[in-house]
């Protein structure tokens, strides 16, 4: 046997005893999916985001723009010939056992509300995507934000507020935030509308705003009103774009740096 044919023998050994891995084709569900998708996942596999995927409010808007766009539906998904599929609440059960009936993977993205539990969320996902490096960097990434932001403020008082008139309190991923950073918050369990005659008569100390840089949202909020613009005028901690808190998801702890940084030295 000549030395080419050897050579041309050994090679198509190799291919029948090494089966080759198909690339994944990974498609996101809702804009938070989007998220994790374009943070962990090459773009060249990536063949589908949200509609929602370079809203104002989306925190890596800038990296959906020319990617294929696909809605939560299945005639979409059958378009897009995913293999996974990421969501944390984008399609309804039914399409999820559709979906995996066909072979196709679903990643989910898990609530969380303490830091902790988002940064084991951001290892899983990463690891399920088979992009643990990317994972690490992300925990890495939130793991200094957090040592920035500790006890900043130093327990001082602060009440968070949207245009919306909707604060947040224990049990949320907002109230984290705040406490990552020092603030003590004022706001009860939950999310709730504030009472603008109760602050009237009490204002705190201070505010933490967020999602106000988008103008064409919530114009006749009691957020956007008179009276709560008086109330927060030179008591405003930190001003926060809303994309940081759309979705449990590593960007969260740069809020708490962010807050951090206003902190008087």
């Amino acid at each position: 046997m000549s030395r080419r044919l050897a050579v041309a023998a050994a090679f198509l050994t190799l291919l029948c005893s090494e089966p080759a891995v198909a690339t994944p084709r990974v498609a996101a569900l809702d804009q938070c999916a989007d998220q994790y998708v374009l943070a962990m996942v090459p773009r060249g596999q990536i063949v589908g985001v949200t509609p929602r995927a370079d809203d104002e409010d989306a925190w890596l808007r800038d990296r959906a723009r020319g990617l294929p766009v696909r809605r939560p539906t299945m005639e979409s998904m059958l378009a897009a010939r995913p293999t996974v599929v990421v969501r944390y609440w984008g399609g309804d059960q039914r399409l999820m056992r559709s979906l995996e009936q066909r072979g196709i993977r679903v990643v989910q993205i898990e609530e969380a509300t303490e830091f902790p539990q988002l940064r084991a969320n951001v290892l899983k996902v990463a690891r399920e995507l088979g992009n643990p490096a990317a994972g690490e960097r992300l925990a890495a990434r939130m793991d200094a934000d957090l040592a920035r932001a500790k006890d900043a403020w130093r327990g001082r008082s602060a009440l968070y507020v949207t245009p919306s008139g909707f604060t947040a309190g224990e049990g949320t991923l907002t109230d984290s935030v705040l406490r990552a950073a020092g603030l003590t918050n004022l706001a009860g369990p939950g999310f709730a509308l504030v009472s603008l005659e109760r602050l009237a008569l009490a204002p705190p100390s201070l505010f933490v705003k967020a999602f106000f840089e988008a103008r064409r949202s919530d114009i006749r909020g009691p957020g956007r009103g008179a009276v709560l613009g008086r109330l927060t005028r030179g008591r405003v901690a930190a001003e926060l774009p809303g994309s940081i808190l759309t979705c449990p998801a590593w960007f969260a702890t740069e809020g708490a740096r962010r807050i951090a940084e206003r902190a008087p030295r």
